[in-house]
């Protein structure tokens, strides 16, 4: 792995660099943290594609392609995540990396500084966004809200997670609601647009060949003009260690499968806790690999599952089971789900399942560093949770759990809500 820096550049502005010359790219990307609420997501969500539409300087995407093509083809595309309960909006671009150019031109100039021309300097007429632009977006954004129903597994995690969370900023989707797109307009994003730039946290990140100390001035200069108001501490958490009664939703749908997600608290068990390499070797023992219990077991010798994983939110405490079933089987895979939990809090392991579960996850942490797209999602993930672990310290540290404090991590997981979406007249 290479270097990794992490500088305080302005007030709420920091930068976190990695030093490498393991690829032939760069990546930059510019990330503004908000609170994840109702009332401002969609706003949030749509604000990085308006920015991309045209600047002071390249009012048009065709005039923001042409300076692409001057920088050897880079590319900035508009990001929206989830990490914890922030809201992350902002951009990520790649470019060539400085050291392969044919004429040792500093990209890394131009690349900051058209990243930070969008972000700062946004074209907008009349003192707002632009109203073609807008009511563009807007319908780019209600597809992508709908977009999601149409993936039924990412949507029924979805579903799990915005029911077992209902009252918690978690619950709340990265896109924030399609009705609330409707009274949105250039000048209302124009304001909110303002209160990011002045109150939000920013999270740079860059990965390739130049020193930090290079970075950090090109980073500052590129940011020049950025409002500090004050108030950008990182949005934080909460967590509920347990659940209460299991709560149980059922949606019909036009669907052909059904699908059954299941959502477990994991007893306060999240990346800043030091039992969290114990839950990373537990769900790939219960559900998150192809040797776990739920696959070899719930899929494979009772065929009562499509396919049946888990994953684990490791910013919020939870563990979301995901399976596709035939709609008579729901019952039937939901109690062969929990009882391939209760196996893994008995200890009922054979010695291959363990070390085919930790050969997968510290090789699956390890392949982090081979890309930097995944580098970057880990770090800016880190940040956000004030957190400074590698990929390789974690893998490190999974390496050294035992058994038996993989059995704790389970036993400490709690059933919060079972979601089945079915079909009609299922």
């Amino acid at each position: 792995m290479g270097a990794v820096t992490r500088t305080r550049l302005l007030p709420g502005v920091f930068l976190t660099s990695v030093h490498t010359k393991k690829f032939k790219s760069s990546v930059l990307a510019m990330t503004l943290l908000s609170p994840l609420e109702e009332e401002t997501a969609a706003a949030n969500a749509l604000i990085p594609y308006l920015l991309r539409r045209g600047s002071e300087l390249h009012p048009s995407l065709q005039s923001i392609s042409a300076a692409l093509d001057q920088l050897y083809g880079g590319s900035i595309e508009p990001m929206i995540r989830k990490k914890g309960e922030a809201q992350c909006v902002g951009f990520v671009g790649s470019f060539l990396d400085d050291a392969y150019t044919l004429d040792n031109s500093g990209i890394l100039d131009g690349a900051a500084g058209l990243m930070g021309e969008l972000l700062l300097r946004p074209y907008a007429p009349n003192g707002a966004f632009c109203p073609d632009y807008t009511r563009q977006e807007k319908a780019n954004q209600r597809d992508r809200i709908r977009a999601e129903i149409n993936d039924k597994r990412s949507y029924a995690s979805n579903r799990v997670v915005e029911e077992m969370c209902a009252g918690e900023p978690y619950g709340v989707g990265r896109l924030g609601r399609e009705r609330d797109l409707e009274d949105l307009t250039p000048e209302s994003l124009w304001a909110r647009y303002r209160e990011l730039l002045g109150h939000a946290r920013v999270e740079l990140y860059y990965c390739g060949s130049a020193e930090s100390d290079r970075v950090c001035f090109i980073m500052q200069k590129a940011l020049a003009g950025l409002p500090r108001e004050g108030g950008y501490d990182s949005p934080g958490s909460s967590i509920i260690c347990q659940a209460a009664e299991p709560r149980r939703v059922e949606e019909t749908l036009d669907v052909a499968q059904g699908k059954l997600t299941m959502g477990f608290r994991t007893g306060g068990i999240t990346a800043a806790s030091p039992e969290y390499p114990a839950l990373v070797l537990c769900n790939a023992l219960f559900g998150g690999t192809t040797t776990s219990k739920l696959f070899l077991n719930v899929r494979e010798k009772l065929s009562l599952c499509y396919y049946a994983g888990s994953v684990v939110h490791k910013y919020k405490g939870l563990m979301v089971v995901s399976s596709g079933v035939e709609f008579t089987n729901g019952k039937r895979a939901e109690e062969e789900i929990l009882s391939q939990l209760e196996a893994c809090r008995r200890g009922q392991f054979e010695d291959w399942e363990v070390t085919g579960a930790r050969r997968y996850m510290v090789s699956s942490l390890r392949t982090v560093l081979d890309s930097q797209s995944r580098q970057e999602d880990w770090w800016l993930g880190q940040a956000v949770a004030d957190l400074d672990g590698s990929p390789e310290e974690l893998a490190q540290k999974v390496e050294l759990v035992t058994v038996e404090q993989a059995v704790a991590a389970a036993r400490k997981l709690s059933l919060d809500t079972v979601y089945f979406l079915k079909g009609a007249g299922a």
